[in-house]
């Protein structure tokens, strides 16, 4: 049977850098004056620099590669946007940051005509007909080619989409899957005084990662999967639709669930008993910085391990199915022939959902 090479990555975020900008809004829209400073103390310790949101920031500039909506007027106090006015914006931002995300990719057209399964991972908005035919048309690929929507799974759809990505090739050695991860997670932020809420909306941001997987032996050979469901965790992250757009929870015990599991599991995880020695490239899905922690603390890591995803976190944010994807593409362009490596996000569930692959 063949195998399975996820080729290159490329990956895109809007212009609009918008991390301080929040931090100084949500402080504001805390009536208390202690939850303020508390709020104030626990964005400093985030480890984020940076977050970038398809919502302007400035009131004049039109960004040719973004969308048109000022984010104070999408925003504003007492009348913050229904669902149906985040998903207008979803509808014409979303396409805007796939081609973006595309044109880096710089697909050959000879690879184009390989491409006969396109997979978007993306919760954060839907439409139909949505990204999937928006890739095809835009990459002039053949009508006829397959289309598979991955929807409200989280930040660990990518994890889904490579899998599903390997059973396609590993059975259609002839022919590539293009993977697409796109969320506008800044279109969900919600009007509350609960410092546990507005917390957890501080981690996330706007991105999109588009990646080839082929029989090519270039990139990441991947070498397999695993799935872990953490008992009794199934209400620590949920996302429902409600009026006023996307409903998160995102428990405070996530971290420490995590660190459970991924010590018991680290085998099955990793595929070795030695899981720190045996793992070279450590792709770990930054959902925040006492997410990583939780992993580096469960598996031993050093602080060089998670080099790639701290990075990631810094730069860019928690992009929900995307961000893994900046990991890996963080890593790829580094990386050793015969290295191995382990990929990881977590989402609802709870769940873990592990890669292993290596260098070639």
């Amino acid at each position: 049977m063949a195998s399975s090479y996820l080729n290159r990555i490329a990956t895109f975020v809007p212009s609009h850098d918008v991390h301080a900008a929040f931090v100084d809004f949500a402080e504001n829209m805390l009536d208390d004056l202690r939850t303020r400073l508390l709020f104030r103390r626990m964005a400093g310790r985030s480890e984020i620099d940076h977050r970038y949101s398809c919502l302007r920031l400035d009131d004049r500039h039109i960004d040719p590669v973004g969308d048109s909506t000022y984010a104070a007027e999408f925003y504003e106090r007492r009348a913050f946007p229904s669902t149906a006015e985040r998903m207008h914006v979803y509808e014409r931002a979303a396409p805007i940051l796939l081609r973006r995300a595309l044109d880096c990719l710089r697909l050959t057209r000879a690879e184009c005509d390989r491409i006969r399964h396109v997979i978007v991972t993306s919760c954060t908005g839907l439409y139909a007909p949505g990204l999937d035919f928006e890739v095809i048309d835009y990459l002039g690929l053949d009508p006829s080619t397959e289309r598979t929507m991955i929807g409200f799974m989280g930040c660990y759809a990518a994890m889904i989409a490579l899998k599903q990505a390997r059973h396609i090739v590993r059975s259609e050695p002839g022919e590539s899957v293009l993977v697409v991860n796109l969320e506008l997670c800044t279109l969900h932020f919600k009007e509350t005084q609960d410092l546990g809420e507005i917390l957890s909306y501080l981690v996330f941001a706007d991105g999109c990662a588009a990646g080839l997987v082929s029989s090519n032996p270039v990139g990441f050979r991947m070498d397999g999967f695993n799935s872990v469901q953490i008992p009794n965790t199934r209400d620590l992250i949920t996302w429902n639709i409600r009026g006023q757009g996307f409903d998160m929870l995102l428990s405070g015990r996530v971290p420490q669930e995590i660190s459970h599991a991924l010590a018991e599991h680290a085998e099955l995880i990793t595929g070795t008993r030695e899981t720190s020695q045996a793992i070279d490239l450590w792709a770990v899905h930054p959902g925040g910085r006492s997410v990583l922690d939780a992993v580096a603390g469960a598996l031993q890591l050093s602080p060089r391990a998670m080099e790639a995803s701290r990075t990631i976190l810094a730069r860019f944010g928690n992009m929900s199915s995307a961000t893994v994807m900046f990991v890996l593409r963080e890593l790829m362009a580094k990386a050793r022939s015969g290295q191995r490596g382990c990929a990881m996000s977590f989402g609802p569930g709870l769940t873990a959902e592990t890669m292993r692959f290596h260098a070639v």
